[in-house]
């Protein structure tokens, strides 16, 4: 499963790096809600937490569908400015319909979500819609939901002073750190978009961001299936500190395509793609196939051998053993006359690990 983004004759201007103080602060409530997916920063987020006013704890509680599961589009800003401020300000400018439309579909709990014209602020049936929805996923959910349906204007100036507030209580610190990883990570990329072009630059991010051969593609590897295009202004990739191991997509319709990726850290492997994690777990399904791994865990063996210790044939033997190095999971090294296999340890020990961050993706 992809995301597709077309880039198709943009002009490689039209396709830029940059910093953006909102999406990073987004990235840290994002591990303030959710410290599973960020063990590595389980100690800041209790620290963070710990140091918190009680309004603001709350004020967090109440809003945090705007980031938790995903982020609302307007928090991942294609156009990012040098300072939160500016930002927030940009947030302001963004119509009532636009705000809300994108604030719902984190509410109610899934960016597949949509509300096609008439929104729910102009039409009783879409509301109606709306507010179901997020009465399904819980009743601060439904609170949140019929607030914002209610008054637009005051949950917006909430939230815009919430985060004002976060920044004052730990963001504008954590920033001051993090903007020097930000700027080296920056120089990186914008050298390697200039000099050797979009393909090497997205191949720096991650193994899970591409181009197609054509160049007329950016695929991303999601757990969804989905495309949308950057002809309308073009495409932004914003790195994160906080946000590993998540590569977040702005990808609806009216929105312009922006990517926030993680900084690489010092010694990470390369991420899986889906695609092999998938064809692991689907080699993995088959009783035959556990069998013979169980039996290769103990040392290498011959196909014959193999045939011989659970009373198959030498083809089909042959045809598990194919599916098992299809999928990384066996090595074959030849020795005279025979060929000897083994289990690949470190790739099946990682599949745990691997599938999770997939998932995570």
């Amino acid at each position: 499963m992809t995301l597709s983004i077309d880039i198709g004759g943009l002009p490689s201007g039209h396709l830029r790096f940059a910093a953006s103080p909102l999406a990073e602060l987004t990235a840290m409530l994002h591990v303030l809600a959710e410290p599973g997916h960020h063990p590595q920063l389980a100690g800041w987020a209790g620290d963070v937490w710990a140091g918190l006013r009680p309004e603001l704890a709350e004020r967090l509680k109440e809003a945090e569908f705007l980031w938790r599961s995903s982020r609302a589009d307007f928090l991942v800003p294609a156009r990012p400015r040098p300072t939160l401020a500016e930002e927030l300000d940009d947030v302001d400018r963004i119509d009532d319909e636009t705000y809300v439309t994108a604030a719902l579909i984190t509410t109610c709990g899934s960016n597949r979500v949509r509300f096609a014209a008439p929104s729910p602020l102009a039409d009783a049936t879409a509301r109606e819609r709306a507010l179901d929805l997020a009465q399904a996923r819980g009743a601060l959910q439904e609170a949140f939901a019929e607030r914002l349906l209610a008054d637009p204007a005051a949950v917006r100036a909430r939230v815009r002073h919430t985060l004002e507030q976060c920044a004052e209580a730990f963001f504008d610190d954590a920033w001051t750190t993090v903007a020097v990883r930000l700027a080296t990570d920056l120089r990186l990329k914008n050298d390697l978009l200039k000099r050797q072009g979009i393909g090497a630059a997205l191949t720096s991010i991650s193994g899970a961001v591409t181009l197609t051969p054509d160049g007329d593609r950016i695929i991303v590897d999601k757990l969804q299936d989905n495309a949308t295009t950057a002809h309308g202004g073009g495409v932004t990739f914003l790195p994160s500190v906080f946000g590993r191991p998540h590569l977040v997509v702005v990808h609806a319709p009216g929105w312009q395509p922006v990517v926030q990726y993680p900084v690489a850290e010092p010694g990470p492997s390369e991420p899986v793609s889906l695609e092999t994690v998938t064809l692991r777990l689907e080699a993995l399904a088959h009783p035959v196939r556990l069998r013979l791994l169980r039996t290769l865990a103990r040392g290498p063996h011959t196909t014959g051998e193999l045939a011989h210790a659970w009373e198959l044939s030498a083809p089909e033997v042959s045809r598990h053993l194919a599916v098992l190095r299809r999928a990384g999971l066996l090595t074959a090294r030849r020795q005279g006359r025979y060929v000897r296999y083994t289990v690949n340890v470190p790739d099946l020990t990682a599949l745990g690990a691997d599938l999770l961050a997939a998932v995570l993706r």
